[in-house]
C-alpha cells in the first residue's frame, strides 16, 4: 500500500531532503562492521503471542537482553556481542516480523513488542534482566520498564524516543516511496523471508506517521521507571532532536545521559564502538555510578 504524501512535504526539494535524512539515519546500521570474531550462538525459536520468535543465546551468567531497531534484526548486535557475552548470558531476539521471527498480524506496535519480550522471558523463567535497545528496541524497553518496573534492573537506551516528533513523521510518511537503496539493503539483509517481508516492514514503518498512542510517554509515567537507565543519543539524529533525550533524562529517576557529538541515529558503531562498549559495560556492572 503506497501512502499519500502530505502536501507539506510533496515538493521535490522536500523529497530529496527526506531521502538524505533516511539514508543518514540508518547508514551506520546498513554498514555494520563485521564482528572481531564470530561468537558461537545457539539459535532457538519460541512460540510467543501467536507468532514464532527467533532468538539467539550465548555466554553465561546474568541475563542481558539486546533488542535491535526497526527494520533490523538480532544480527545487528554482532559487532559488539562478544564483549558482553564474556560477562552475561546474552539473549538476542528478532522482534515481531523481523529477521526470522514471524508476524501473522502484519502490524507492529512497541507496546505489543514489549508483551512479546515479556512472554519470552517468562518462558525462559527470567524474572529480572538487564537490557540494551536500539531505537525501536529502546522504545520496547520503555514500555517494559513502565508496565513491569521490577523486571528490569538496568537498561541502555540508544536512539530512543518517548514520542514521534513531526520531523520523524515526515520521514515515515515518504519512506515507502523514496526509500534509498542503502536503507532497502539493510532491510533485505535481515529479512529472512525475502521481499514480501521487506514490504511488510516498510508498510509498518510508514504507518507510524499516524500513530499517537503507542509512543506517548509523559514525564509522570517515565518517573515510575525503577531501572537504572543510560540514555545514548547522537546530537545529529534526524529522527529525534536532543530535547527528547534531555527530557527523558530529567524525568527518569537517577538516569544518566550521553549525548554523542556528531552522532547520528545509532551512534554506537564505527569510531565510537569501543567507547560505547566501555561506557555501557561499566554502567551495567557498576550501577551507573560515576
Amino acid at each position: 500500500m503506497v501512502p499519500r504524501i502530505n502536501d507539506a512535504i510533496a515538493s521535490s526539494s522536500s523529497r530529496q531532503r527526506c531521502i538524505r535524512l533516511i539514508t543518514c539515519c540508518v547508514c551506520l546500521l546498513a554498514a555494520i562492521p563485521e564482528a572481531r570474531s564470530q561468537a558461537r550462538a545457539q539459535d532457538r525459536t519460541a512460540h510467543v503471542n501467536g507468532m514464532d520468535m527467533h532468538y539467539q543465546v550465548l555466554g553465561s551468567g546474568e541475563p542481558l537482553i539486546l533488542l535491535h531497531g526497526f527494520g533490523g534484526c538480532g544480527e545487528d548486535w554482532q559487532p559488539i556481542v562478544e564483549v558482553f557475552a564474556k560477562q552475561y548470558q546474552v539473549i538476542i531476539p528478532d522482534l515481531r516480523g523481523h529477521g526470522a521471527s514471524t508476524n501473522p498480524t502484519k502490524t507492529f506496535s512497541h507496546r505489543q513488542s514489549a508483551l512479546d519480550v515479556f512472554t519470552l522471558l517468562d518462558q525462559l523463567d527470567l524474572q529480572r534482566i538487564k537490557a540494551m535497545g536500539i531505537s525501536s528496541g529502546g522504545m520496547t524497553l520503555l514500555h517494559m520498564a513502565t508496565s513491569q518496573p521490577g523486571r528490569i534492573d538496568a537498561m541502555v537506551l540508544i536512539g530512543t524516543t518517548t514520542y514521534f516528533p513531526e520531523q520523524a513523521r515526515k520521514i515515515m510518511a515518504v519512506s515507502g516511496q523514496i526509500m534509498p537503496p542503502e536503507v532497502r539493503a539493510m532491510y533485505q539483509r535481515c529479512a529472512k523471508r525475502g521481499e514480501a517481508q521487506v514490504h511488510e516492514l516498510i508498510d509498518e514503518f510508514t504507518s507510524f506517521k499516524d500513530s499517537y498512542e503507542d509512543m506517548n510517554f509523559t514525564p509522570p509515567l517515565l518517573g515510575t521507571i525503577k531501572a537504572r537507565t543510560l540514555i545514548v543519543q547522537g546530537d545529529r539524529d534526524p529522527f529525534f532532536p536532543v530535547n527528547i533525550p534531555t527530557e527523558m533524562y530529567q524525568a527518569i529517576p537517577g538516569s544518566a545521559l550521553w549525548i554523542v557529538p556528531r552522532g547520528g541515529h545509532v551512534p554506537i558503531f564505527g569510531p565510537r564502538q569501543q567507547e560505547f562498549e566501555t561506557i555501557a559495560s561499566e554502567f551495567l556492572q557498576s550501577g551507573g555510578q560515576n
